[in-house]
């Protein structure tokens, strides 16, 4: 659906949806495609494939802002990039994959079944996330008692008796001052960045050249295949390296870990890692969305604090969205005026969401907040979803639509 940009009621509403979206969606590390795709198709009238064309439009705008923001921003605890380049080679390359797999089921799924996935999923990862930060809350809250508690002998003694805390997550507060550049220069690690480019560059040649081949043909699936390799090579590179670098730091007895995560890089949990992945990438396919709503959960499940967590996983979604977006354009599936007016819109949103929540974070000393906005986007992205998906699949029954599984090659 092709439409102009017209000033109305209803775009002011969509505008601030798309805004509050954004900004909660970025900062929680899942784009927030779940809220866009019902607003754009309920508010302002979009199809079901233009309204997720533009998600995926406001996620890259909105993800690029974000991590921007977040390149100047120093780690919370260590000298080390908040941006953790480890897990973004390792979730990068099979969350695309998985994305790719995903669209061709979209084709294929009944519309009542992609509806009763979203539920399941978006509240179970709801749901986990909010006991991750109760969680989260509770070791604050002992943190704060503790300084607290030193605050106190300080004053009254004159001196200063540090107080050991057992506690698996470490202090909030950066070690020392660095300048803006110093600390861009300290994020950036160029060959890891041009590796996951090599990849988004592979796996858009390939998207490019399949939608000018017949749909089903040899040629077409051998494109398709083509992705698979690529995925799993850079999964598997970066796979051996974290395994390697696991035994070499046990075999020394160093507490130090390879990477944010606090898990042990054995040749299962990094197959779960990439099933993770891939899942995730399907699941975003399927919704229009950037595959946030598993990639983010899961960093916190293994072990990745908040900042750190929401940081890489706008980095690896401005990747994998900004891949549909290219999609999308050749396809000519979004009318360009709503598509330039949205972007715009994500990229404040991405940029001052993450300022006025780090800013909070910060004064509070509680990344558990991060946590929480991240399970309150998904389960908001459930309901309205999961609304407007189970409203459709009745006026589907009630028209005698056909409503199983369709065949990818006849569709």
């Amino acid at each position: 659906m092709h439409k102009e940009l017209k000033p109305s009621w209803k775009l002011v509403l969509a505008t601030v949806i798309s805004f509050l979206g954004s900004a909660c969606g970025t900062v929680g590390g899942v784009g927030g495609g779940g809220i866009f795709v019902p607003m754009l198709n309920l508010i302002l009238g979009f199809d079901t494939k233009s309204a997720a064309a533009l998600s995926k439009c406001m996620i890259m705008g909105a993800s690029a802002s974000s991590v921007w923001y977040n390149l100047r921003v120093p780690h919370p605890t260590k000298e080390v990039p908040i941006l953790d380049y480890d897990l973004a080679l390792l979730f990068q390359p099979m969350l695309m994959l998985g994305i790719t797999v995903g669209v061709t089921l979209s084709v294929v799924f009944p519309f009542w079944l992609i509806t009763v996935l979203i539920i399941i999923l978006f509240i179970g990862t709801s749901l986990r996330s909010f006991f991750k930060g109760i969680e989260m809350w509770r070791v604050e809250t002992l943190l704060k008692k503790e300084m607290a508690k030193q605050a106190a002998l300080i004053n009254s003694n004159g001196e200063y008796k540090p107080v050991l805390i057992d506690t698996k997550y470490e202090p909030l507060i950066p070690k020392e001052e660095k300048s803006t550049l110093q600390i861009l220069c300290l994020n950036l690690r160029w060959k890891r960045i041009l590796v996951l480019l090599v990849v988004w560059i592979s796996f858009l040649l390939i998207q490019i050249i399949k939608n000018g081949v017949e749909v089903c043909s040899v040629w077409y699936w051998v494109l398709f295949g083509l992705q698979f390799p690529i995925a799993l090579l850079v999964f598997g590179f970066e796979a051996v390296k974290l395994y390697k670098d696991h035994i070499k730091r046990m075999s020394t007895g160093s507490l130090e870990y390879i990477c944010e995560a606090s898990i042990e890089w054995s040749a299962m949990s990094l197959a779960f890692c990439g099933m993770c992945g891939i899942v995730g990438g399907i699941v975003g396919g399927l919704l229009g969305s950037g595959g946030g709503f598993i990639l983010g959960p899961l960093l916190l499940e293994i072990g990745v604090i908040p900042q750190v967590a929401s940081a890489t996983a706008t980095f690896v979604m401005m990747f994998s969205s900004s891949l549909s977006v290219f999609e999308f354009y050749i396809l000519k599936r979004f009318p360009i005026p709503y598509a330039l007016y949205l972007i715009t819109v994500a990229i404040l949103a991405g940029f001052w969401g993450q300022f006025f929540v780090r800013k909070l974070v910060a004064f509070l000393g509680r990344a558990s907040l991060i946590v929480f906005i991240l399970s309150g986007v998904i389960f908001a992205s459930a309901l309205t979803m999961g609304i407007v998906g189970t409203e459709r699949s009745i006026q589907m029954i009630h028209n005698h639509e056909f409503i199983g599984f369709l065949g990818f090659c006849s569709t």
